[in-house]
């Protein structure tokens, strides 16, 4: 299944870098990224993609969040299909 993954936040060094670790633990592979950074304000969404399987998802989404938590970022992981059906116009 495929994955939306956004943070936001201030600017910090190695934001990317700790949330591709969470990725890498949760057998996530980024499929695509972008980010960027406006003043002080940090701004990424990333495409991954996990097994087909409620489970990972749901431990994906509770590592990262967890990992928002510490480092006062707002990280969300929603699954590919409900982003779409949510911006669908």
């Amino acid at each position: 299944m495929k994955t939306i993954v956004s943070v936001i936040g201030k600017d910090a060094v190695g934001i990317i870098s700790e949330v591709s670790a969470v990725c890498a633990e949760c057998n996530a592979n980024i499929v695509d990224i972008t980010q960027s950074v406006l003043q002080d304000m940090f701004v990424m969404v990333m495409l991954t993609e996990l097994k087909d399987d409620e489970g990972a998802l749901a431990s994906f989404s509770e590592k990262m969040k967890r990992l928002g938590t510490e480092k006062a970022l707002d990280i969300r992981v929603m699954r590919e299909d409900v982003f779409n059906s949510m911006h669908r116009i």
